[in-house]
């Protein structure tokens, strides 16, 4: 998609961690010969499949997918040099923003690498059903990439072969074309992918993974009937189930994103290590640490008391209760602690207390200080003690988990009209027993309009921080009811009032981001998306 200058030149950066990839992508052969030369052996295809899954996103690292839920009403984004997400939040973006350069050139090179390597894998002299398996796994991560990059950017070029600077300059094809694509390749690799792999491969791209992917394509584009049909498969294979610990009176939830519950029979697709820097990205300064996503008041809003209703539906006393302490009286969904810190918690060391209101000199956990909260929250997700010391770690990234594919089925069955179907019941109740809450009150929730927002909120509550809300609120149609307007951040104990974080703007035109200037400055026929 771009020169081969600028090619050259992003690769060499973006491959310093991958010496032996290298020359494979920055020249037609690792050997720096030729591709006679580099396909010959089974290593050599493995090595050059490598390269492909050395794009899939990390949470706290990479394409950084924890920090997307800045772009969303749940956290702020700070620390520019990790990305300037913040300024989407204000309307700011521009054909020059470093994220969306980002993602569109990271996609793009990782699609470069899947057709090169499906051009040229035959070459290899290997065993021909490995080979072929090969095949649909970069079949997959191609769909995967022009699937990221779609729901960014909307129209893009589908590409399904290694460009050269004479064939480089492709138009963009419209939504439907490539949602028609992805879908059809993700189907065919999920038919032909291994329902599972060994243990020490259990990373690779698997037929569940296809289809758990295809679930978040077609709820996107609300395709309902598709998105169940696709989560039933993933239901049906028998491979998955919700992490439950094997020790009593212990927060199954929260040993999920530990060291403890780091392998587990949840994650569909993850990238390994893909939290190794957790610590420097969320944890409290003061302890260690430094934070550049912040979570919003709105989130901590969102979990239900384990009575099984909001504070707000408690009403007001009792929302001004649980600001000024979250966990009051430890009557939370004990997804809260898990996934967010507060003010007044003791963390990691019993003695230490988060203090972001204290005015403190000293006082590094003070709101708006230099790497630590902007809001007086910190997410508390892949923060695991082990990795104090050193501030870094190998904790992998859940890109799907399975309870998102249960609560998506249950989703599409509400929004087809079937919301009486068992299912809705029992996967929700599932969910919310696995993390120590009561069973849904289906008397209560008696409609379609009520279950449609319990599991909203749930959604909310189980994948907090994952990535996912961002795409949730644009799809759910809520986004510019949500993005607009004053932005809270935690209550401060002693006055009952809320810190005020910052104020955001959102238009029809941030639905979709910029193409990057360089992308249009070198390729006449790539038309910018409107208001950029």
């Amino acid at each position: 998609m771009k020169s081969r200058y600028s090619i050259l030149f992003i690769m060499s950066l973006a491959l310093l961690s991958f010496p032996g990839c290298k020359k494979f992508l920055t020249h037609d052969s690792p050997s720096g010969v030729t591709d006679a030369v580099w396909w010959k052996t089974e290593g050599h295809a493995y090595s050059a499949l490598g390269s492909i899954y050395a794009g899939v996103p990390a949470g706290s690292t990479g394409r950084n997918v924890m920090f997307w839920s800045g772009l969303s009403d749940e956290a702020v984004c700070r620390g520019d040099f990790r990305g300037n997400y913040d300024i989407y939040t204000r309307g700011l973006q521009n054909p020059t923003w470093d994220v969306a350069e980002w993602i569109w050139r990271d996609d793009y090179i990782d699609i470069r690498r899947a057709c090169r390597f499906l051009e040229n894998v035959d070459k290899c002299f290997m065993d021909d059903q490995l080979r072929t398996r090969m095949k649909y796994e970069a079949r997959a991560l191609r769909a995967y990439y022009h699937m990221e990059i779609m729901l960014f950017f909307g129209d893009i070029p589908i590409v399904t072969q290694s460009l050269t600077p004479a064939t480089n300059h492709l138009k963009r094809d419209p939504v439907d074309k490539v949602y028609a694509f992805i879908l059809s390749e993700l189907q065919a690799c999920a038919e032909n992918l291994p329902k599972e792999y060994d243990s020490d491969e259990t990373w690779r791209i698997s037929a569940g993974a296809c289809n758990a992917m295809i679930v978040r394509l077609a709820l996107f584009f609300h395709h309902y009937d598709i998105a169940r049909d696709a989560a039933a498969k993933v239901i049906g294979t028998g491979v998955y189930q919700l992490y439950r610990s094997e020790k009593p009176n212990v927060n199954n939830y929260a040993e999920l994103f530990s060291y403890t519950g780091k392998l587990n029979k949840e994650r569909i697709f993850f990238t390994q290590g893909g939290c190794n820097n957790a610590w420097t990205t969320f944890a409290p300064y003061g302890i260690g640490g430094e934070t550049y996503v912040s979570p919003t008041s709105l989130v901590v809003d969102n979990f239900e008391t384990k009575q099984g209703k909001t504070p707000a539906e408690l009403g007001a006393d009792s929302l001004a209760i649980y600001r000024k302490n979250p966990n009051y009286n430890n009557n939370r969904d004990p997804r809260l602690v898990a996934s967010v810190l507060y003010p007044g918690e003791s963390f990691i060391d019993a003695g230490y207390i988060l203090q972001p209101f204290d005015n403190a000199t000293n006082n590094t956990d003070k709101i708006g200080v230099q790497k630590s909260t902007a809001t007086g929250y910190w997410i508390r997700k892949y923060l695991d003690a082990r990795d104090r010391q050193s501030r870094t770690g190998s904790l992998d990234f859940m890109i799907i988990r399975y309870s998102e594919v249960l609560l998506s089925y249950v989703e599409a069955l509400i929004e087809l009209g079937d919301w009486k179907n068992p299912a809705v019941a029992l996967y929700l109740n599932d969910i919310r027993n696995r993390a120590g809450m009561p069973p849904v009150d289906m008397q209560r929730y008696n409609s379609q309009e009520l279950l449609r927002q319990l599991v909203r909120r749930e959604r909310q509550s189980e994948l907090a921080f994952e990535g996912q809300r961002y795409f949730d609120i644009r799809r759910w149609g809520i986004v510019k009811a949500v993005m607009n307007g004053q932005v809270f951040g935690a209550t401060n104990p002693q006055t009952g009032v809320q810190v005020k974080v910052q104020d955001r703007a959102y238009t029809d035109r941030d639905y979709l981001w910029p193409i990057p200037e360089k992308e249009t400055l070198s390729n006449p026929e790539m038309v910018q998306n409107p208001g950029y």
